[in-house]
């Protein structure tokens, strides 16, 4: 496997046909399609727009199919920080109709919260060492929902056996808007909800019908823990994953050839980001295909 220095020494000359040439030879080692969503978000500033899983990325999907043989399945290349949960399951629900359920998703270094629900609609999680899930517990208006419903739960109860303290409490919550904690409960639900359901038609599909609902339940239940967790932000290992959460991965290690192909392509898409600074997002196929988000100016 060449290193990251390799890499970038190929593409100075080379250019985007080197990585462009890495999908298409991870593509004919697995005899699938491979689809790549790279995001810029680790070499960016956080508030730049358009880092993360947004509607738009419909689109770049939706050119990435056309004229594929799509009887062929889909390993999906991920490396996101997240986003819209709506725009997940838009993904979702595409890919899976377009590739009748046969989603791989293959993570080299990370992919979170709403990356990690696109992760648990796959039939199958790939991933090394290095890689890593994150929690899906939702945040809204950059605070975890978990967060603002237990900060409730301990107001009426501390109310209830001590109302003196009601004062102090009304200040507290008085900064949330009144449908904003119901807000909250939803969003907790909803992302719960998606994990449970994609995680039991997908990686567990082939358990009996109780057993796969009672893994993904366990299994969601655990990924949106935000007490757990304690941040949205943790990076989960595949130990953890595995171990912790209870969600079967499969080692990229287990596959030398697999794993060099795969590190060899992600070398690659850091190159391009690195060297282009207007680079947000790139969504490309195996026959070279894609979609580029650039920086406006």
């Amino acid at each position: 496997m060449p290193s990251w220095n390799e890499v970038a020494n190929r593409m100075q000359s080379a250019g985007d046909a080197v990585r462009v040439q890495y999908v298409k030879e991870l593509a004919e080692y697995t005899g699938r399609n491979v689809f790549t969503y790279y995001s810029a978000w680790m070499y960016r500033n956080p508030s730049t727009p358009n880092l993360n899983i947004g509607d738009d990325d419909l689109n770049a999907f939706m050119q990435a199919v056309h004229s594929v043989d799509r009887s062929k399945g889909l390993d999906l290349v991920l490396h996101t920080p997240g986003g819209s949960v709506a725009a997940a399951e838009q993904i979702v629900t595409y890919l899976r109709d377009m590739f009748d359920g046969d989603v791989r998703a293959i993570v080299p270094q990370g992919a979170y919260s709403a990356g990690t629900l696109i992760c648990c609609a796959a039939h199958e999680i790939l991933m090394g060492k290095e890689s890593s899930l994150g929690p899906i517990d939702p945040l809204l208006n950059g605070m975890p929902a978990q967060s603002v419903v237990d900060e409730f739960d301990r107001a009426i109860k501390d109310v209830e056996e001590n109302p003196h303290s009601l004062p102090i409490w009304q200040t507290i919550i008085g900064k949330y808007h009144p449908s904003f904690l119901e807000e909250c409960r939803h969003a907790l639900e909803l992302s719960r909800t998606m994990a449970s359901t994609w995680l039991r038609t997908g990686v567990f599909r082939k358990m009996g019908d109780e057993t796969a609902a009672q893994r993904a339940e366990a299994a969601a239940t655990a990924l949106a823990d935000h007490v757990r967790w304690k941040t949205h932000g943790r990076h989960l290992s595949v130990k953890v994953i595995q171990e912790d959460v209870g969600i079967p991965v499969t080692l990229l290690e287990e596959d030398e050839e697999l794993q060099d192909r795969v590190l060899s392509l992600h070398h690659a898409y850091t190159c391009s980001i690195t060297n282009n600074p207007a680079i947000l997002k790139i969504v490309e196929n195996q026959e070279g295909s894609r979609m580029v988000t650039a920086a406006k100016g």
